[in-house]
């Protein structure tokens, strides 16, 4: 069974307008912005938090501590991801007490990623608060997760899968969906 595309979402111009509306949210919505320090989760979500860095540090003329981390070993679901997950690096130098970290990945499903991100950042430190800013929320919550901030909402069914692309990894950048045949 394979998947075929369905619709595009978000074209490069709707993508980049998109993340800029993310980082306004943000600066309205956390106003000690001297707190803020942004933490990608692997893989798409870390190219989504350098480029709302750079958004942010250019509109607030600030430069927001930035972090990557990886969730491999705290899901889940490791079992069924096979004998050999591939584990991205991890690097958050910077301390997080007293931060407000905004949590950045690319699509909001079942929550079960984000709950990993939560139980991973906390082997880092204690921050005052972690907001969860999310490129698509699709929607079909397994846990009590919601994002803060969300540059999308696309309702789905579970018969289709929200791909991300991003220039860093696939070349350019845009939201499809994709249905299973």
């Amino acid at each position: 069974m394979g998947y075929k595309r369905k619709a595009l979402i978000l074209n490069k111009d709707d993508f980049h307008k998109t993340l800029r509306r993310i980082a306004h949210q943000i600066i309205e919505g956390v106003p000690q912005v001297s707190k803020i320090c942004l933490i990608g989760i692997q893989r798409r979500g870390v190219n989504l938090a350098y480029r709302l860095k750079r958004i942010i540090d250019s509109l607030e003329k600030v430069d927001i501590p930035l972090g990557t981390i990886d969730i491999t070993l705290y899901r889940d679901d490791l079992t069924a991801i096979g004998p050999n997950p591939e584990v991205r690096s991890t690097k958050i130098d910077f301390a997080l007490d007293g931060k407000i970290v905004i949590l950045v990945d690319d699509v909001l499903f079942t929550g079960r990623s984000a709950r990993a991100a939560l139980d991973a950042l906390m082997d880092f430190g204690r921050p005052e608060a972690v907001k969860l800013v999310v490129l698509v929320d699709r929607g079909h919550r397994q846990l009590p997760i919601r994002a803060d901030f969300i540059g999308k909402n696309i309702p789905t069914s579970l018969q289709e899968e929200v791909a991300v692309k991003v220039e860093e990894i696939d070349g350019k950048d845009e939201v499809v969906i994709w249905e299973k045949d």
